[in-house]
Parts: structure tokens; sequence; C-alpha cells
């Protein structure tokens, strides 16, 4: 038999469970103006670190202000979050696609044999059609469908592919071409680079509909990142190292992201618990991505380095 469901609530009554559940409200107005603005399931959820064990009552200290700005630390960090994915989800449809056409040529991905025996190639072609669909007033892929029969080389038809489409295209690939991808793209290993897709996929797909960050516990758990214990490593830590591995650009990495993380946990330092999103104490350290390429000095550096020996051999 089940439950029967809550039954409605205002505003005012929210307040009062609240409050009856031991959380301080300093400023009902306010926390009245939050709480038409935010769904009230939705806002104590972030009150889950902050619950008794044994039943639904806060801990004692617990207070509405302080959950409000966990939840704007939790909205500012999905937006710094989803700015680093839209990177490598471009930098990904390139790299596939690219590697791809060379191998298989422009429509090869059609063809059922370049996948391995994991590989639904029935589900795969339908969901491909149902994304021409959705987009068909698209100018781009209206002009494919007119003018080249529904023709989709791999470089135009990933640009249709979500982050989750690309994570599923690798993974059906012969384990051959996912050795090479992930060798050339991450420096790493297919298994690696599976978790690691599977992780940002997971992460995105948070974002992308507002999920929460915060206290929460991802169901996978990237490969390969020897920086993560077990305490973090399905915690949000875990998956920003995650993203992080296949971010392209180390430069702009640290200065987009690292540092934008960075502001954001200094800004909220007074309210927010490391622990809770798996952040160890010494986070900077693995969280600044260092750059795979060799270091090549400019020209106008090599010069001046020459003068200067030139200099100290004649002085």
């Amino acid at each position: 038999m089940t439950d029967q469901l809550k039954p409605t609530t205002t505003y005012d009554e929210q307040i009062e469970k609240l409050c009856a559940r031991g959380c301080l409200v300093k400023d009902k107005i306010f926390c009245k103006e939050i709480l038409s603005r935010i769904n009230y399931y939705r806002f104590t959820a972030y009150f889950l670190p902050f619950r008794n064990k044994n039943d639904d009552n806060y801990l004692p200290g617990t207070n509405f202000e302080t959950i409000y700005q966990i939840y704007e630390f939790d909205r500012n960090m999905r937006s710094i979050i989803f700015k680093a994915i839209e990177e490598v989800e471009i930098y990904l449809r390139a790299k596939f696609a690219y590697y791809h056409a060379h191998k298989f040529g422009a429509m090869g991905y059609i063809d059922e044999v370049n996948y391995n025996t994991f590989h639904k190639h029935d589900q795969f072609i339908k969901r491909i059609e149902e994304e021409k669909d959705k987009n068909k007033k698209v100018l781009f892929v209206k002009h494919h469908i007119e003018k080249y029969n529904n023709q989709f080389p791999i470089w135009v038809i990933t640009e249709l592919f979500s982050f989750g489409m690309l994570s599923y295209f690798y993974h059906d690939l012969h384990a051959i071409d996912q050795k090479k991808l992930a060798k050339e793209l991450f420096n790493t290993n297919l298994k690696n680079l599976k978790s690691w897709l599977r992780c940002c996929t997971d992460l995105r797909n948070i974002c992308a509909h507002y999920g929460r960050l915060y206290f929460r516990i991802f169901t996978a758990i990237p490969s390969g990142i020897p920086e993560i214990d077990e305490k973090s490593n399905r915690r949000l830590y875990g998956a920003i190292l995650a993203l992080k591995k296949i971010y392209p650009d180390a430069n702009k990495w640290n200065k987009e992201i690292f540092n934008s993380i960075s502001d954001l946990l200094i800004q909220y330092s007074n309210v927010i618990n490391l622990r809770h999103i798996g952040f160890p104490d010494n986070w900077q350290e693995s969280l600044e991505k260092r750059s795979n390429k060799p270091f090549k000095p400019k020209i106008s550096l090599l010069v001046s380095i020459l003068c200067v020996t030139i200099k100290s051999f004649t002085a």
C-alpha cells in the first residue's frame, strides 16, 4: 500500500514547517520571497547535510540564510562548469568527426561494420533521425535535407550530437580506434577516457537541468585519477577532475575555469564545507591543469638569451 501524497502548503506554512524542524529564520519576509521564487521541494534538498540522522529535524544552528547562500554557491558553480563543458563538447565533436571521416569516409558513421559488437545500430540511426527531425528548421539541417538528399557527413551530423551521444559514439567504436583517440587526444587509455566521458555526461546533464551539485553523490567514478580518494571520487571534486582531464586548453582552463572556481570557493568560504563537495585541503594542486605540450620558447626569448650570452663573453 502506497503512502498518501503530502498536502499542498502555502508559503507561510512552508516557513512554519522549516521552523518546526529546527531551521532558524531571521527574516520571514526574505524567506517567503525566496520560497516564492524557488520551489520548496527543490530548495529543501540543500538542507540534506544539516539533517539529523534519526529524523527529519535539522542540526542545531541551521539557518535559512546560510542554506540560501549554499544554493547560490551551487548556482554559480553550475555556470562555471557548464562553460567548461561547452568547450569540451565542441572539441570532441571536431576531433571525433575528423578522425572518423579520414578513416571511414564522410558517411562511414552509418555503416554498422565500423562499430563494435556492443553497438545498437538501429537505435543509433533512429536517434540521429530524431535529431534531424527535431532540428529540421535549423538552417544547416534544412540545407542538407534539401540540397544533399538528407545526407549528412560526419562533420555535420556531429553538430547535432549531445555530450551523451558523443560518449556513446566513442564507446561503440572498435577498440583500436578508441585506443588511438584516447592516446592522441588526451595521452591516456580507452578505459580512462570512457570513464571521464561518462562522468562528464552525468555532470553536463545535472547542470543542464539545474540540478544540485552540493552534497551530491555521483553515479560514475572517474578512472585513472590518483589525486582523488574514496571519499571524493563520487563527489563534485571527482567529476571536476574528470572534466579537467578532457578540457582541451590548459592555459584557458587555468585562467577561466580554475580561477573562477577558486574565486567562488573564497567568496563562499564562510558557508560551504569542502568535504560536502569532496574537495581536499590541497585541492589547488590537483585542480590546476598542466599542459602536455613541450615548452617552446618564443623567437624573441631565444634572441634575448643569445644576446645576453654573447654580451657575457665579450664583457
